[in-house]
C-alpha cells in the first residue's frame, strides 16, 4: 500500500530526472520561484520566447461559461 502511494514520484523521477531533481533541492532548501535571484534566473533560462506565469491575466477564481 505504501509503494502504490509513491508509484507516481518514482515514475517522475525515472521521466524527468534533472527537472524532479531540481524541483526535490529547490523544496528542500525552500526556496520561492517567484522572488529573486531564483526568479531571475529562471527567466533567463527560459528565454524570450516562452512564456512566464506573469504573462497570464489573473482574475482570481474560476469563470463560468455557457453550454448550448
Amino acid at each position: 500500500m505504501f509503494l502504490d502511494e509513491l508509484s507516481p514520484l518514482f515514475q517522475e523521477l525515472v521521466n524527468k530526472p534533472v527537472a524532479f531533481m531540481g524541483g526535490f533541492a529547490s523544496g528542500l532548501l525552500r526556496l520561492d520561484l517567484t522572488e529573486d535571484p531564483v526568479k531571475s534566473w529562471l527567466n533567463q533560462k527560459r528565454g524570450p520566447n516562452d512564456h512566464s506565469d506573469d504573462d497570464r491575466p489573473s482574475n482570481g477564481g474560476p469563470q463560468s461559461i455557457t453550454i448550448e
